[in-house]
Order: structure tokens, then sequence, then C-alpha cells
């Protein structure tokens, strides 16, 4: 995509341009969790990108201003509420407010990762390009997707993949081998500041996969968000875009 019109792009969001409609949907995990969700079909036979939430928060809260600019870069998009998240960063999380309270672990998700693909490969029929993208906690859970399904993801954007505290036992460090270099992995700059941040930078850089420290950033996939980020997030935007398309 020419930066002319990546530029054109964050304007009209900005601006307010939703981009086309949503058809809300809704699927079962394999220990019977219903997941809710908002289905964007550009043209049958696009990539379907996947996106996933960070911690607290919910697919609409987290991507209201990013849908917009992947549907003009001409993907089909599904966005997916975890059973652990909430309305942190606006929105309300329709999977969690139908579990009476009830809490899960980050790494108790992993049916949810499973089950959106399962939905768009056998529900949704596509068998074309298919790309995972996480945010925090579901950055690392994206990786562990792409590990176990290698021959149904072409590949995952990590912004900000947690791995440590609660995450340890689903940390995604030790899945980058198994990646096959389909993983772009990306910080904000004041993350880089972290020694367990800098370790999980070079693991991914021996592992062949690609990384990207987004100097205007904040933590997640909000460093793509112009409402959340101070300054441009231009450049960035060419990184994850020229990433997809060569997927």
């Amino acid at each position: 995509m020419r930066a002319s019109l990546l530029t054109i792009i964050i304007i009209m969001v900005t601006m307010g341009v939703q981009g086309q409609s949503a058809k809300e949907v809704q699927f079962k995990t394999k220990d019977g969790l219903a997941l809710y969700g908002d289905l964007y079909i550009n043209q049958k036979g696009s990539p379907m990108v996947m996106l996933f939430h960070q911690a607290g928060s919910c697919a609409r809260g987290e991507y209201e201003n990013i849908i917009p600019i992947l549907l003009e870069g001409g993907y089909n998009i599904i966005a997916v509420d975890q059973r652990s998240g909430g309305s942190k960063l606006g929105g309300v999380n329709r999977t969690v407010d139908q579990l009476d309270g009830k809490e899960y672990e980050y790494c108790d998700t992993f049916p949810d990762f499973e089950a959106t693909l399962s939905f768009v490969r056998s529900e949704l029929n596509h068998s074309d390009k298919i790309i995972a993208w996480g945010s925090s906690y579901s950055a690392a859970m994206v990786i562990h997707l792409l590990a176990n399904y290698p021959d149904k993801i072409s590949g995952v954007l990590a912004f900000s993949p947690a791995s440590g505290g609660s995450m340890k036992s689903c940390s995604p460090n030790d899945k980058f081998l198994m990646l096959n270099g389909k993983a772009l992995i990306l910080r904000p700059h004041e993350e880089m500041g972290i020694p367990s941040v800098q370790s999980q930078f070079e693991l991914a850089k021996s592992a062949g996969l690609s990384t990207y420290v987004s100097k205007n950033g904040v933590h997640g996939a909000s460093m793509m968000n112009t409402e959340k980020v101070e300054g441009s997030t231009e450049e960035i935007w060419k990184v994850v875009l020229d990433f997809m398309a060569h997927l």
C-alpha cells in the first residue's frame, strides 16, 4: 500500500469513517462456551484477519479505529470477544457478559482461539490466507495457535506478547522455533527497557521472526490506534501491511 494512500486512510479513521457494517456472529468452543464476535466480509476469497483483544478489553473497544484501515486494505475480518476481558478500552465484552461472574485465567482461553479458527475454516468455508492478530495476552495465544496449526494459519502479528506472571504456563517464547518465520513481534519503545522484553526480542530474532519497535507506540495493538498514540502511526501501519501482504 502506498504511503500516501495510508495517510488518507488514517485521516478517514480519525474523522470517524467506520467502513463496512459488521454482522454479529456467535459460535461455540470445544468446552461449550458461546463466543461473540463481529464479522466483516469484503469479498469471498480475500484474506481473513482474526482479531483478538488484550486483557480487560473487548473486540469493539480495542479495534474500532483499526478495523476500517484493514477493511480499506481489502481484508475480511472477524473480531472476537474472548472469555477473559472487559470494558477497559470501551465497549462491552459480550462473551464475558454471559459468564455470570465466572473468571478465566489467560492460559485457559486457548479454546477461544481454536474455535475462531475452526469457525473461519468450517462455518465460513474460508481456506485461503488466514492471519491471526493478537494483543498482549492474546498475542501470546496466537503464537500458540500458529505453533499448533501451522498448516491452517498463514502468519501472526503479535503486539506486546505477554510471557511472564500469569502467562508463565503458556509463555509464547518457547514456540518461536515452531513458527517457520511466519510471525511479526511488535513492541512500543517504552517497553524495550524491560529485560524480559529484550530477551524475548533476541529469541524471536534468533528464530528467524520479524520484529519491530514503534517509537510512538503504547501497549498492545493500541499502538496502531491514532487516538491512543502521541505522534504518527504511519510507519507502523506500513510495516504491518507489508508483512501481511507478503505472507
